[in-house]
């Protein structure tokens, strides 16, 4: 069974071409028309949307929001003349390909959509591999930046605290003198380890540097429980963490940045979050021994 593909449509085409997509052996096609571009721009937020072909031009206001869908959603854009210098602006934005108004009556619109389809899926898994810490597994800072607007976005719609903390870590360089390199790998797996283990499946645990976590709480009862979370992350740390046969301690700094008090935009709160965290006092590491004297549990399973 072929897959079928959501496109929605903002140029003019005919009934004709409409009826070709849907029985294009690249497609099928489900063609959903809109209105106009600002119509396809916001239809494209939801799930299951593969491709728009918006009628619009270079300076369109919704120019910076059609980018925006172009980096998820493959976009197609059609203006009256698709000259080099209207393609390339186009293409600069984003958009996966320029096409003229002639080239909506053409017979290879299909190929043509459904190139743009697959061209944005590998671009989507490069993307995805690029962003991915690869010692830790973690999502990196774009990735971060992504589910962060996601989220945003649905929360002009339905408003509700969110947060972004920031654990800035202390030891990594001490353990790398100590150690070498490849306890310091060990070293960050376990701290994603005991990160991911302190929150919920639902939240998002990202590797910013070597040294930096972010965790993205990304739905809360109350904006008080974004330091609860950060305490008891804090506290987990301070139990040590056993590399190459040795016992390592480290210290954490923490820094938080509240939506929308903070910032209603993701570099805001990450700026926010990360200038916190880098003057904050790392607590731990120094004072490992009298906290794990007065109880601290010993290293956990950071496997």
């Amino acid at each position: 069974m072929s897959t079928s593909f959501t496109l929605l449509v903002s140029a003019d085409l005919s009934d004709a071409a409409v009826q070709a997509l849907a029985e294009s052996p690249y497609g099928p096609f489900d063609v959903q028309r809109c209105a106009d571009a600002a119509e396809a721009v916001a239809n494209a937020q939801r799930a299951g949307v593969d491709a728009l072909l918006i009628a619009a031009s270079p300076d369109d206001p919704l120019g910076d929001d059609i980018a925006g869908v172009a980096t998820d959603v493959a976009t197609l854009i059609v203006v009256p003349v698709a000259d080099r210098e209207t393609s390339i602006a186009w293409l600069e934005r984003g958009a996966q390909e320029c096409l003229a108004n002639d080239a909506l009556h053409d017979a290879g619109l299909p190929a043509r959509v459904r190139a743009a389809i697959e061209r944005k899926r590998h671009e989507r898994e490069a993307r995805k591999a690029y962003a991915t810490d690869l010692e830790t597994g973690l999502p990196h800072r774009q990735q971060l930046i992504e589910h962060m607007s996601h989220l945003i976005a649905l929360r002009e719609r339905q408003p509700s605290p969110m947060a972004l903390l920031v654990l800035r870590v202390e030891g990594l360089a001490t353990t790398r003198a100590r150690l070498g390199a490849s306890a310091v790998h060990v070293l960050r797996r376990k701290i994603a380890v005991r990160l991911r283990a302190g929150v919920r499946a639902s939240d998002v645990v990202a590797a910013l540097t070597d040294d930096c976590f972010a965790i993205l709480l990304g739905a809360m009862l109350a904006s008080a429980d974004a330091l609860r979370v950060g305490a008891k992350l804090q506290t987990a740390m301070l139990a040590p963490f056993r590399v190459a046969g040795t016992d390592v301690a480290v210290a954490t700094a923490l820094g938080i940045g509240q939506y929308p008090d903070d910032g209603n935009q993701p570099d805001a709160l990450l700026r926010r979050a990360a200038g916190l965290a880098a003057s904050a006092l790392a607590q731990g590491r120094a004072g490992h021994a009298n906290a794990a004297e007065g109880g601290v549990a010993g290293a956990a399973n950071d496997e």
